[in-house]
């Protein structure tokens, strides 16, 4: 038993954060069964070069619908009578125009928590435009303090800022929280995730910071954006890197110990007319050795120092290998389920399903008799395996 058995969750195709929000779920237990278009979108998401390995999208079950069509409509609508969870993707409209909203769904089914993830929100002057992760923590004010130098453009990030964190995971933690009402005797409700609101929460210490004084809003000019000589990054002789972060004065003096600089005449640590000298001090430093020699100096320290890995590095350091953190399925490397529960672990999780695999057996768990899964077929529910 994972700590979400039980759950039903039908998910409807998408990219980015909707399928991660839904890959949480299944990781930790939930039954999702994902409504998959029966063709491909060949306009959906950015383009790849050869197959598409897909790991957000493990764990669940598919079915095919074509949902432009009445009868797979209603088939649809058969799913989420059953299911304790909806989410989708779209763009704000769209499941009403579908016959499948908000209204429809919990008409059906009045326990539903019916997650809705899109970039701007449900409402407001910007929801129905198109945009990606950037746009949305963009607007968010997160994107104007990543950057390199102050008078640098910001620096684009990886897309886990609004995609990810600011979306996938505030959808699956509104959706969690929204189930518990419903556990406790309260009714199902819509949870609007957006992304540019998640991007902002996720950037909440720095909103503190500036009302305190704490904060510039000139990029890398600050003690947690790269403007601190130490919270940053130094190349090694090998071209590696090695992160660096000790904030408090004791691991600072600490850093300074293990490279051989407690003894330099340097400015205090919080002085910033200072930085630049500690800098240059830190960057000669570190570019005596290669990272895994700096990696063996600074080993059980407390000096806040760790290599800078690949992705395909990531997985066998050695702390990594002990906790687990990444497993492979199907002989693709891959962070393992998380967090942690100690009664109620997580399994390790299925690739992503083909269109409509496993489809069959999941109607037959979710209670679908045989009969009634003809009738869903004949409505035009597509799925491979015999009912």
């Amino acid at each position: 038993m994972s700590v979400l058995s039980g759950i039903r969750v039908v998910e409807f195709e998408a990219i980015g954060p909707g399928p991660f929000g839904a890959m949480l779920l299944a990781d930790m237990g939930a039954d999702v069964v994902r409504i998959d278009r029966p063709v491909a979108p060949g306009d959906l998401g950015p383009k790849m070069e050869g197959p598409r390995i897909n790991v957000v999208g493990r764990g669940r079950r598919s079915v095919t619908l074509d949902l432009k069509k009445r009868e797979a409509r209603e088939a649809a609508l058969a799913l989420i009578e059953r299911a304790d969870v909806l989410i989708e993707g779209f763009r704000p409209g769209t499941m009403e125009r579908l016959g499948l909203g908000p209204d429809a769904a919990l008409a059906r089914n009045p326990k539903l928590v019916y997650g809705r993830m899109t970039g701007w929100g449900q409402t407001g002057p910007m929801a129905d435009r198109a945009g990606h992760d950037l746009n949305y923590i963009a607007l968010s004010g997160v994107l104007s303090g990543i950057g390199a130098a102050p008078d640098a453009k910001p620096t684009v990030p990886l897309n886990v800022v609004g995609d990810y964190g600011g979306g996938g995971m505030l959808l699956a933690v509104g959706v969690l929280a929204a189930l518990v009402n419903v556990k406790n005797g309260g009714a199902g409700q819509v949870v609007d995730a957006a992304m540019t609101e998640g991007a902002a929460q996720l950037g909440a210490i720095f909103w503190g910071l500036l009302a305190s004084g704490n904060w510039r809003e000139e990029r890398a000019s600050n003690m947690l954006d790269g403007g601190a000589p130490w919270y940053d990054s130094y190349r090694t002789s090998d071209g590696g890197y090695m992160s660096v972060g000790p904030v408090e004065g004791r691991f600072y003096a600490e850093l300074l110990e293990k490279l051989g600089l407690a003894d330099a005449a340097l400015p205090s640590q919080h002085d910033r007319k200072g930085w630049p000298a500690i800098r240059a001090a830190l960057e000669a430093a570190f570019a005596k050795r290669t990272r895994d020699e700096w990696s063996q100096a600074f080993e059980g320290s407390d000096a806040c120092v760790a290599p800078v890995l690949s992705f395909s590095e990531a997985p066998g350091h050695p702390h990594n290998r002990v906790r687990g953190s990444f497993v492979e399925v199907d002989g693709v490397m891959q962070p393992a389920p998380a967090p942690r529960f100690s009664a109620t672990p997580s399994a390790v999780p299925r690739r992503e399903p083909a269109r409509g695999e496993h489809g069959a057996a999941a109607l037959r768990d979710w209670g679908f008799d045989a009969e009634a899964i003809d009738r869903l077929r004949l409505q035009g529910l597509g799925f491979q395996g015999a009912a």
